[in-house]
C-alpha cells in the first residue's frame, strides 16, 4: 500500500531510502557472525540465514539454549529476529516465517501442520490457487491424494512439501571463506643481503599481484615478514595510498624498510601478505584518454611510509560562503580532489586569522601599520558584505556582518580587510599574490 495509506495504521510508521547493497554486505558480515555457532552458514534470500547446527548444539547446553543465546545477542545489536529449529531446512524455514520454536523430533508434522500453505515456500500462484479449493494448512495438503496434487499444480508442490516433511534431502550450501591473499617463499639456504631479500620479495609481489587481478582487488597495505633461522620475525609493512596491484610500482617502497632489519643469522623463509585489498576493477582504455602515470601516488606513498599516510593532506572545497569553511582538511591517502570553489570575487591564496590594525569609519583607512610595517593605501575595492552562518556557533563570527575589501599598497602589498559594523573595527586577514 502506499506510505500515506500505511500511515494511517500506524502513525509511527518512518521510511528510510532502501540501499539492498548496504542490506547484502550487513547480512555476510552477520553471516560470518553466526559461524560461532556452527561452521555451516548460508545466505537464505535477502533477508535471512541459514545455518546447519547438526553437532553443534550440545555445545550450547541443547537447542532451547542455543535459540535463546541467538535471540539475546542480536536483541543487544538492536535486531529483531524470527527463527525456527526443525530435522528439515523447509520445516525450519515455516517456523521462522508462519511460526516460531522448535520442532520436536519425530514431530515434524504437528508442528507444521498447521500452518498455511505459503510457509512449504510456494509460490503466489500455487499459494492462491490452493487456498481457493480450500486447502488453507499443511495438514489439509498433506491429506490430498498425491496424484491429483501433482495433475493440478504441479510437481513443484510436491518438490517444496517434500523438503519439509523430510522425503527429499535438502542442503545447506555455506557461504564460500574470502579468499587469502598471501604468498610465500621457503629458501634451501639463509639469506642475509638486502639485493637478495629484495629479489625474493619481487618474486612474491609478483604471485600476489596475480592473485589481485584475478578477484579485481587492490592492495593497500602489505605487511612482508621474514623468518630468521632463529625463527624470529622481521616485519616490514608497507602502506599504499590507492589500491595497487603493480610489483614494479610497488617494490621499490620495500627498499627503506627491507634496509633496516636485522637478518641475523640469516633469513630462510618470506612471506608476503596482503592484509587490506579494496576493490580494483578493470577499466577500458581508449586512444583518447590521457596518459595516467600516477606519480602523485606513488609519492604520497613514499612519504606516507615515512611520516603516516595520515599526516599528507590536502585541501578540498567544502559548502560555505564563509572564508575560514570554504574548505575542509583530508587525508591524500583517502580522498580524492574533486569539486571547485566558486566564489563572484577574488580571494586570497593567503588565508590567516584576524589580525586587528588601527582604523575609523567604513572606509579602509589610507595609512595602515601591519605586522611592524607601514602601508599606503593606493586602490582599495569593495566593500563585499559577508553575513555569518546563523545556524552554526562561531565565536569568531559574534561581532556580526564582515565588510571585506581588497586594498592595494604602494609597497606592493595587496591585502584582504575587513570592517565590522556592528562592533566597528578593521581587521587583516588575507594576503593576494
Amino acid at each position: 500500500m502506499g506510505f500515506s495509506d500505511a500511515r494511517a495504521f500506524c502513525r509511527d510508521l518512518q521510511s528510510h531510502p532502501a540501499d539492498p547493497v548496504g542490506d547484502q554486505k550487513f547480512l555476510h558480515t552477520l553471516a560470518r557472525w553466526a559461524k560461532r555457532y556452527c561452521p555451516w552458514v548460508g545466505l537464505d534470500g535477502a533477508d535471512g540465514l541459514v545455518m546447519d547446527v547438526t553437532g553443534s548444539t550440545h555445545l550450547f547446553g541443547g537447542e532451547p539454549s542455543l535459540l535463546h543465546d541467538i535471540h539475546l545477542r542480536l536483541k543487544r545489536a538492536g535486531l529483531s529476529v524470527r527463527s525456527g529449529i526443525a530435522d528439515t531446512r523447509g520445516a525450519a524455514w515455516a517456523l521462522a516465517h508462519y511460526g516460531e520454536g522448535i520442532a520436536a523430533q519425530d514431530q515434524l508434522l504437528d508442528a507444521i501442520g498447521p500452518l498455511p500453505v505459503a510457509a512449504l515456500r510456494l509460490d503466489e500462484k500455487s499459494s492462491v490457487g490452493l487456498q481457493r479449493l480450500g486447502v488453507r494448512t499443511i495438514a489439509e495438503l498433506v491429506a490430498l491424494p498425491r496424484a491429483t496434487v501433482a495433475r493440478r499444480f504441479g510437481a513443484e508442490v510436491l518438490l517444496r512439501l517434500d523438503q519439509a516433511t523430510g522425503e527429499q534431502a535438502e542442503e545447506v550450501s555455506p557461504l564460500p571463506d574470502p579468499p587469502r591473499y598471501q604468498v610465500r617463499l621457503t629458501l634451501p639456504d639463509p639469506i642475509g643481503l638486502e639485493a637478495d631479500v629484495m629479489a625474493g620479495t619481487g618474486r612474491l609481489l609478483e604471485k600476489l599481484c596475480d592473485k589481485l587481478k584475478v578477484q579485481e582487488m587492490g592492495a593497500r597495505v602489505l605487511s612482508l615478514i621474514l623468518r630468521r633461522v632463529d625463527k624470529e620475525n622481521q616485519e616490514v609493512e608497507v602502506r599504499l595510498a590507492r589500491p595497487l596491484r603493480d610489483p614494479l610500482r610497488i617494490l621499490p617502497l620495500f627498499e627503506r624498510g627491507v634496509g633496516a632489519i636485522d637478518a641475523g643469522f640469516g633469513i630462510d623463509q618470506l612471506r608476503l601478505v596482503a592484509t587490506s585489498v579494496e576493490p580494483l576493477p578493470v577499466q577500458q582504455l581508449t586512444h583518447s584518454q590521457a596518459r595516467n602515470d600516477n606519480k602523485l601516488d606513488d609519492l604520497i606513498s613514499r612519504i606516507g611510509n615515512r611520516i603516516g599516510l595520515e599526516n599528507v593532506q590536502r585541501f578540498l572545497p567544502a559548502d560555505s560562503h564563509i572564508p575560514e569553511r570554504s574548505h575542509v582538511i583530508a587525508p591524500a591517502a583517502f580522498s580524492e580532489p574533486s569539486g571547485s570553489w566558486v566564489a563572484l570575487r577574488e580571494r586570497p591564496i593567503q588565508l590567516f586569522p584576524p589580525e586587528p590594525i588601527v582604523g575609523t569609519g567604513p572606509v579602509p583607512p589610507r595609512h595602515l601599520r601591519w605586522r611592524r610595517m607601514s602601508f599606503r593605501v593606493e586602490r582599495a575595492t569593495g566593500p563585499e558584505r559577508i553575513a555569518p552562518e546563523w545556524w552554526l556557533s562561531d565565536e569568531n563570527w559574534r561581532s556580526g556582518v564582515r565588510d571585506y575589501w581588497k586594498v592595494e599598497t604602494k609597497q606592493g602589498r595587496r591585502l584582504w580587510l575587513f570592517y565590522t559594523p556592528q562592533n566597528p573595527g578593521w581587521f587583516v586577514q588575507g594576503q593576494f599574490p
